[in-house]
């Protein structure tokens, strides 16, 4: 039988992972509305989220959940605040037994639900796994080497997915700690807006880089509390994904905190944006997800303060760098 990946969301990212996928297997871009995958599909470009890429001939657009029924595997490309109204739209078209592979990064607001926790709720048959990293959708298009981290439970369907999503200059590495590697993906995005914010107020690279650091640090914190493993946090969906969110120019999450570092307000920063930057959602839910544990996220509670107007950029800073002496590495605070 000829294996067949669908992925879900016609942003930028499941753009990207469908164009590069379609180069080696057939595969399907779904996309919410009609009017959108016709466009896409008439253009063979997706114009608004990922111009300058043609899209190959053996990559079928379409906005109907049926093509998913033939699908040796699904990614999910879609922002994590959408995940549970997507999830159930799909939910009668989902192939039995078929894996749900979550390419979403973010905690879900209300619920604090990290997305294979809301797949288990929204599409209990699927079973979950991951693919996350430091990846810039233009970047994975255009061919340029990137990696990333397959994480699922079950080792023959990890050995599984790795092979079927195998690519020439994206090379995957297997992980089993789903929370992991969940938990990064979150993190780094609230990260990347502190780290946005240091440089916008002009405070040089020896800030950003102490706080990256520490933001591993908190990241391994709550890793370990939530029972998945420490190492996580310094792996590709930890270390990796906070040094390219926040460095990368390309980076919505990063770019937003040096406009509010250079004076901006939220809403005039995210006027200025295409697509979602995730991290806004994030930093409250991450905050109140660690809370549950009673883990100590300083640099993420800043920055939810700062973007609910509690703190000035300048207030973040100081309120970092006024805490007390501790120890480099706890991993319980």
């Amino acid at each position: 039988m000829t294996e067949r990946v669908a992925v879900i969301g016609a942003g930028a990212w499941g753009t990207a992972l469908a164009l590069r996928i379609a180069a080696i297997r057939p595969a399907v871009l779904w996309a919410r509305t009609v009017e959108r995958a016709q466009a896409i599909a008439a253009a063979r470009e997706n114009a608004r989220y990922l111009p300058g890429h043609r899209l190959p001939e053996t990559l079928a657009v379409t906005a109907d959940a049926a093509a998913l029924r033939d699908a040796t595997a699904v990614l999910l490309a879609v922002p994590a605040q959408a995940l549970r109204m997507i999830a159930a739209v799909l939910r009668p078209h989902w192939p039995d037994g078929i894996p749900a592979v979550v390419c979403a990064k973010g905690i879900e607001r209300g619920t604090l639900r990290l997305p294979a926790e809301i797949l288990a709720e929204t599409l209990p048959a699927a079973p979950p796994a991951v693919l996350t990293g430091p990846t810039f959708a233009h970047e994975l298009a255009a061919g340029l080497p990137a990696a990333a981290v397959l994480a699922a439970a079950d080792e023959a369907a990890r050995a599984r997915l790795l092979a079927l999503l195998a690519m020439p200059r994206f090379r995957l590495y297997g992980s089993a700690d789903l929370i992991g590697t969940q938990l990064g993906g979150a993190a780094k995005n609230v990260i990347a807006i502190a780290a946005g914010v240091v440089e916008g107020m002009g405070l040089g690279e020896n800030a950003r880089a102490a706080l990256i650091t520490r933001g591993v640090a908190e990241l391994a914190r709550l890793v370990a509390a939530e029972g998945g493993r420490p190492e996580t946090a310094a792996g590709l969906s930890g270390l990796g994904d906070l040094i390219l969110t926040c460095t990368g120019a390309a980076s919505r999450n990063h770019a937003l905190g040096v406009a509010l570092g250079r004076g901006a307000t939220l809403e005039e920063a995210l006027a200025a944006r295409v697509g979602v930057t995730e991290g806004v959602h994030t930093a409250p839910a991450l905050v109140a997800r660690a809370a549950r544990t009673g883990t100590e996220l300083p640099i993420a509670a800043a920055v939810a303060d700062l973007l609910a107007g509690r703190a000035t950029p300048a207030m973040l800073v100081e309120g970092l760098l006024s805490r007390g002496a501790t120890e480099e590495w706890r991993l319980r605070m």
